[in-house]
């Protein structure tokens, strides 16, 4: 049974969220998650589940375009009700190398951070050149990437990829800060107005505090996948 704790915020009674941090390409824990969401639901059925990924899909590890199409297109765990997949800075980073008119600086920085790799999941040779990229994969994958939105807040929690802009209403927050930054979100004892969910920047373990819970435990580094509970004014973990 998952064990729960007291939480910094909390969600309608009947409500549950389960938000899963970044994925890298680690289909497997990617899999294996979502198994322990649907027996997590059998066990304890909910009115409402939302199944939330923070972003960060591709890059580092090896199979990108598996997770993507699993994303995409796979039915949700038993149980869940709804699903959302928001945009982490790495499909930023993709998607700029695909579009940017400054095609060169862009593709250099996705090399830089995993994008060989994560093209020769979807098949594309190292040798294929940039501007060849976009064309060579599947339409429907880069659409649903496309598509991908910042942010969604539900209850106490805004569920974002990296954090936001201490100080700053939730209502006006750089779009870029969403998906990139790191200080002074992390260090910022501030009320942001709700605890922000974000992965982005690695750690050991989830960190827990009054005004944020980071969930990116490094699954690609060779830490955990982690999935964050919430319900009601408790919280739990499930790791893969």
């Amino acid at each position: 049974m998952l064990e729960l704790h007291p939480a910094p915020a909390s969600l309608p009674e009947g409500r549950r969220v389960y938000a899963i941090g970044d994925i890298h390409g680690c289909l497997d824990r990617l899999r294996a998650l979502h198994d322990a969401i649907a027996a997590d639901l059998a066990a304890r059925p909910t009115a409402s589940a939302l199944l939330v990924h923070l972003g960060d899909l591709v890059d580092r590890g090896p199979d990108s375009a598996q997770v993507v199409a699993h994303l995409a297109t796979a039915p949700p765990p038993a149980g869940v009700t709804e699903t959302l997949t928001l945009r982490g800075n790495h499909e930023a980073m993709m998607l700029a190398a695909l579009d940017a008119p400054d095609r060169d600086h862009a593709a250099l920085v996705w090399m830089q951070n995993g994008g060989a790799d994560t093209l020769l999941s979807w098949g594309v040779s190292r040798r294929t050149e940039p501007r060849d990229w976009a064309a060579a994969l599947p339409a429907d994958d880069l659409a649903f990437l496309r598509a991908l939105p910042l942010r969604h807040q539900d209850g106490g929690y805004l569920f974002v990829h990296a954090g936001i802009r201490p100080g700053v209403p939730l209502a006006r927050q750089d779009p870029h800060d969403l998906i990139w930054i790191r200080e002074p979100f992390l260090s910022s004892k501030l009320d942001h107005g709700a605890v922000v969910v974000h992965g982005h920047t690695p750690t050991p373990e989830p960190v827990l505090r009054a005004n944020r819970i980071g969930i990116d435990t490094g699954a690609v580094m060779g830490g955990a996948l982690t999935c964050l509970v919430l319900e009601a004014d408790r919280l739990g973990f499930l790791l893969a």
